[in-house]
């Protein structure tokens, strides 16, 4: 597929293209569906903790504000981070890693990947025009969501369309929508796991990156002990991360820029034009690390995910034994689409309350 952009009878558009894209991503119903997906909270764990949509929306305030600051497209970066998202299953990543493991021992080699998927919903699940499938997105957006994650060459990208060139760098604004990514997301899960209780400031405060967010907090005058010390410290955390990368991103944005004949040409084996700096890089890879162990992998998250990935295996298996407990749709798909394909893509697009609803329905049990 070579992604061009069609009117039908509508010769003009006041909006930009990106801004176009923006709008068929917010108006389409897997964007919809990711305020039912779980982050990494359960989202019928309370009311307060992120869900996939909170997080996108986050993740696109941040890419605006650091593509407005390199003076780069606000709306390509806000649409990128809108959709990077949408092909994300129920139970967060060990949804998506049960997903890949159930159809590779089917047979399925190239299995399951999140963004890949991400790219499908928006060129294939959907469905919006009578003639083609898709959201009729430009080629920039498209790029952005299949290659915004380094490296850009991965196996289930194999015999991708050679427009979508996985020798060569994206656009910057999909560089930034991953930097901004890590950024919230790190942020948003110190302040769930806070709030939910399972880590605890003591935890953090071992860690040199977070010592330095502490210091510009306490200099506002809020101590540990307040209960607004929570919220100053991942706005401080998301303040230091987003200025670090801005101070040492300008000069590779600015060449990246200036010399479009080079940009086009810009081989992925070279270093990104953007990113943090040397030393913020480290201290926050040692503090991802710090939350795999003190968060990620604590017992009450481990538990529901555990739990989450039992849903997604009954479903497949449910599912693959019986085509007749798929909806109409779905099973007209099995005409055109493989089987395996056609039910990894239904359970996909569940929320995690459906999934869980139509486990009990097929099972007649609660997990």
């Amino acid at each position: 597929m070579k992604p061009t952009e069609r009117f039908f009878g509508f010769e003009e558009d006041f909006r930009d293209p990106y801004a176009r894209d923006r709008d068929r991503v917010l108006h389409c119903s897997s964007f919809r569906r990711l305020e039912y997906k779980t982050q990494v909270f359960l989202n019928h764990e309370g009311d307060y903790f992120r869900t996939r949509l909170t997080h996108s929306l986050e993740v696109s305030q941040i890419a605006r504000t650091l593509s407005r600051m390199l003076e780069l497209n606000e709306t390509l970066a806000e649409v990128i981070a809108l959709s990077h998202d949408l092909g994300h299953t129920p139970f967060g990543h060990v949804g998506g890693d049960e997903l890949d493991k159930l159809l590779k021992e089917d047979g399925r080699s190239l299995g399951f990947e999140h963004n890949f998927q991400s790219f499908r919903v928006l060129t294939k699940l959907e469905k919006r025009y009578k003639d083609f499938d898709g959201l009729n997105l430009t080629f920039a957006t498209l790029e952005g969501v299949l290659k915004h994650s380094y490296p850009y060459k991965k196996p289930f990208l194999k015999g991708i369309d050679p427009h979508f060139d996985l020798e060569k760098h994206p656009s910057l604004e999909a560089m930034v929508v991953d930097h901004a990514d890590e950024i919230a997301y790190t942020s948003h899960d110190i302040d769930d796991g806070i709030k939910y209780g399972l880590i605890t400031f003591n935890d953090l405060l071992e860690d040199a990156l977070c010592l330095r967010v502490d210091e510009m907090v306490q200099k506002e005058g809020v101590s540990r002990d307040e209960k607004l010390y929570r919220h100053r410290f991942v706005a401080g955390l998301i303040k230091l991360l987003v200025e670090d990368f801005i101070e040492n991103s300008k000069v590779g944005a600015k060449e990246y820029r200036d010399d479009v004949p080079i940009v086009a040409t810009l081989d992925a084996v070279l270093p990104l034009p953007v990113g943090f700096s040397k030393h913020t890089q480290v201290e926050l890879k040692r503090l991802k690390k710090r939350l795999f162990t003190k968060l990620y992998r604590h017992e009450k998250i481990v538990r529901k995910m555990h739990a989450g990935k039992q849903c997604i295996k009954g479903l497949y298996k449910a599912f693959t034994e019986d085509v007749d407990l798929l909806p109409p749709h779905q099973k007209a798909l099995l005409e055109i689409r493989k089987k395996q394909r056609v039910i990894a893509d239904y359970i996909a697009n569940m929320t995690d309350r459906y999934a869980m609803k139509t486990y009990h329905e097929i099972y007649g049990l609660s997990l």
